[in-house]
């Protein structure tokens, strides 16, 4: 998908919500509304947004009551469009999107086969990560990337932050760059941040058992509403959204026996923390 900004989703879900407990069709809503039942249906579906005044037709239509709700559906509308900090950078759509859904998210659960997670790089290991991913990107092309990736890392010390699990395969902590000081700083960054109360670090090592998490990493970003959970896969050159609650719901059960498979917290840290004396 080309991500819709959660506030549409959300915004989308509610309206449809209402409609059908008004037992209406969108046909009759578009009657009673004066707006189309295709705009009203791409509104329901976030594939477009909504206009304040066009909300407040609706749910004058689904004879709304409650205040606190309308008030908040409203914003919803308003604030769906809004734009962020990173699209003042020239990012793919898919990159652009990834971060929209991650500043709205309330929770974070990643999987990560080969690499650390964005949200827990380093500068110097994402500059390397990037350039190596990229192949021909140049040292110009990579610094604003590098400077988005550590960017994003705020959403882990706003006021009301991101909640992160993350597990790391084993393997991933024995990655090299050019300059061992990259992976032992990174190291260390994994250690600094496990300290935070919202984030667990855990650690798959490399003699687990066969694990649902065989077919790549992957990320699910979780919205604390049913439905509106979404599924990231990463590819070298390409990215694929996953939405479909029953999708989803199987890569959240396999995240949960991933977290049973890998080592526990402490544990984790201590391997983590002998990798880097390795490093050194």
């Amino acid at each position: 998908m080309t991500a819709p900004t959660v506030r549409r989703r959300r915004l989308g879900l509610e309206l449809r919500r209402l409609r059908e407990s008004a037992k209406l069709t969108l046909d009759e809503v578009g009657d009673r509304s004066g707006l189309s039942a295709s705009k009203i249906s791409r509104i329901e579906s976030a594939t477009r947004g909504a206009r304040t005044a066009d909300v407040e037709r609706l749910l004058g239509v689904y004879e709304v009551t409650d205040s606190d709700l309308a008030k908040f559906l409203l914003i919803l509308a308003r604030d769906g469009g809004k734009r962020g900090w990173w699209q003042t950078y020239d990012l793919p759509q898919v990159y652009a999107d990834l971060i929209g859904l991650e500043t709205d998210a309330s929770s974070v659960n990643t999987f990560e086969p080969l690499l650390i997670p964005g949200l827990l790089q380093t500068a110097s290991y994402a500059r390397s990560v990037i350039g190596a991913m990229s192949m021909t990107a140049t040292p110009e092309e990579i610094a604003p990337l590098v400077e988005v990736r550590v960017a994003r890392q705020s959403a882990l010390t706003q006021p009301k932050p991101l909640k992160l699990r993350a597990i790391i395969h084993e393997a991933a902590l024995m990655s090299r760059a050019s300059d061992p000081g990259v992976m032992r700083d990174q190291l260390q960054k994994l250690l600094d941040v496990a300290v935070y109360p919202q984030v667990s670090i855990q650690v798959l090592p490399l003699d687990a058992e066969l694990h649902p998490g065989g077919g790549g990493g992957f990320t699910v970003l979780g919205f604390g509403q049913p439905g509106l959970d979404v599924v990231l896969l990463e590819h070298l050159d390409s990215s694929l959204y996953i939405e479909e609650p029953a999708d989803v719901a199987r890569y959240s059960e396999a995240f949960e026996r991933l977290t049973a498979s890998a080592l526990p917290f402490d544990q984790s840290l201590s391997l983590i923390a002998s990798k880097k004396g390795a490093s050194s």
